[in-house]
């Protein structure tokens, strides 16, 4: 009975687990659904969540530091002290043994302490806030990476789809052609040669299609381990090519390569310069003194048995406040040294950063000069495939009709395949172009 009863919870619970979990995903759907499941992007929200508690555990230094301790002693052999013997009237020269206190002694202590002044503490509190942004750029970077894998992959399906269309619609072809070629081979009216290169093309296009198929299935795989979606679960690709590669809204959405600033890699140079300079003013700030307070409260319990338990047993209180005051004096050109070693990390990050600004300018260019001529070449396959697609119909007509050879069927229906590739391709790299493009300028995909 207690079995069956947790395999209906257990069936219960994966049914409402199931419930949650999308059975489809547009496109969009699934760059939203990677951005909160993609396994990079949860570990990159983590960093960003270890830099708030690097900065509050820096903001707690300035805060009252509050401690106790409790100290107990057991003597299994009290010590002796030595007495000169005239204190108590004896011979001079000798001495006399004494115990003092008592076996056990436990001592209780409170402590609060408060820095009141530091350079360091000053700067690392600003430090600590460059170290949470440059946690939050390299999170948004990461964003941006998921998204064009995303975009990439997920169209990538569809590509593979709209080729299967393809190969499907030339093996129909093609096993039209054999019925009529083998006919007319039956009647005379044509070569055994001829089938056999019918049947050799046929074959081919069913090797492509098998192999069209199995790699559009792979692809789907990668996207629901990109999007962190369960292996074992089945997820439909909502979208069709028509809706990501619209010439109409596709062409009028290019993005303005004018303003870089808003480049993530730039971002982060910055954020590295920002970094540098206040590790330049921390290494200078520990030439400043360091002033802090505390109060602290001590009791101590003497006894010759464990009775510090007891409500009787008496303690004896003693409190005391004061200051702390560090001056660094000379440290042999030390605290120079490393500041020196700081300026020079500085001017490096600073270097680093003009050297990422004229580079992101370099790679947006090449990026939009890409993406223009993918541009033109989708046009001219477009046209192309259109043109092969007439030349291969009027070669089937003339090859029927007996007036081209099927050698020449042959290399027109090759063309063809090659136009309806090159015509895939050219969708493929004009969708990925873009998405460079897209990601080095920061614009949300």
């Amino acid at each position: 009975m207690k079995i069956k009863l947790l395999l209906i919870f257990w069936l219960f619970f994966n049914s409402i687990v199931g419930q949650d979990l999308p059975e489809s995903l547009t496109l969009n759907e699934a760059i939203e659904f990677g951005l909160s499941n993609n396994r990079s992007i949860i570990n990159a929200d983590r960093e960003i969540l270890k830099a708030k508690k690097e900065r509050w555990k820096t903001i707690a230094i300035g805060l009252p530091q509050v401690s106790s301790q409790i100290n107990y002693q057991n003597f299994l052999e009290m010590p002796i002290s030595l007495v000169p013997s005239e204190f108590f009237g004896g011979k001079a020269g000798t001495f006399e043994e004494l115990t003092f206190g008592t076996e056990q002694i436990m001592v209780g202590s409170v402590k609060m302490e408060q820095l009141l002044f530091d350079g360091s503490y000053l700067v690392g509190l600003e430090a600590s806030r460059v170290y949470l942004k440059i946690s939050e750029n390299l999170f948004e970077k990461t964003n941006l990476e998921v998204k064009k894998l995303i975009v990439n992959t997920y169209t990538n399906v569809l590509i593979a789809k709209l080729n299967i269309s393809f190969l499907e619609k030339n093996k129909i072809a093609l096993e039209a052609n054999l019925r009529e070629i083998t006919e007319l081979f039956k009647t005379g009216f044509e070569e055994q040669e001829t089938v056999e290169q019918t049947q050799l093309s046929l074959s081919q296009i069913n090797n492509q299609l098998k192999y069209a198929k199995n790699l559009m299935k792979i692809t789907q795989e990668m996207v629901k381990f990109i999007i962190g979606y369960p292996a074992e679960k089945k997820l439909i690709l909502e979208s069709e090519l028509e809706d990501i590669f619209n010439e109409d809204v596709f062409f009028d959405s290019i993005p303005s390569i004018n303003q870089i600033d808003n480049n993530i890699d730039i971002r982060i140079a910055d954020n590295n310069v920002k970094s540098e300079e206040l590790q330049f003013k921390y290494e200078k700030s520990k030439s400043l003194p360091k002033l802090s307070g505390f109060i602290n409260q001590t009791y101590t319990g003497n006894s010759n048995d464990f009775t510090f338990t007891d409500s009787q047993q008496k303690w004896y209180g003693s409190s005391i406040v004061g200051l702390n005051l560090t001056i660094p004096l000379f440290s042999s050109f030390g605290r120079s040294a490393i500041s020196q070693k700081a300026k020079i990390s500085l001017d490096q990050a600073i270097t680093k950063l003009t050297e990422t600004q004229e580079r992101i300018k370099i790679e947006v260019n090449a990026a939009y000069n890409d993406y223009q001529l993918s541009i033109d070449n989708y046009f001219t396959e477009k046209e192309n495939l259109r043109l092969a697609e007439s030349i291969e119909k009027k070669n089937q007509n003339k090859f029927f009709e007996g007036v081209v050879q099927s050698f020449e069927l042959r290399m027109a229906q090759m063309q063809l395949y090659s136009a309806q590739n090159n015509y895939v391709t050219a969708i493929q790299s004009l969708i990925n172009k873009k998405t460079i493009l897209e990601t080095l300028l920061n614009k949300t995909l």
